[in-house]
């Protein structure tokens, strides 16, 4: 299946989840994810499967002023 994670096409098998796409992808924490604009609790992530055509977020917090 296709996905978009952080504005870049992905391909990943049809059963994947939020921890799969995490993982093919290297995310080193901090981070939250969002898929599809709604918040995914780090608790959910290896239950959350993903759609064809989902848009997933992984955003890193950023310091300074």
């Amino acid at each position: 299946m296709k996905i978009t994670i952080n504005q870049q096409a992905t391909e990943l098998p049809a059963s994947a989840t939020v921890a799969d796409a995490l993982a093919q992808l290297q995310a080193r924490p901090p981070f939250a994810v969002a898929v599809n604009t709604v918040f995914v609790p780090r608790t959910q992530y290896a239950v959350h499967a993903l759609q064809d055509g989902d848009r997933m977020e992984v955003i890193s917090p950023v310091t300074g002023g």
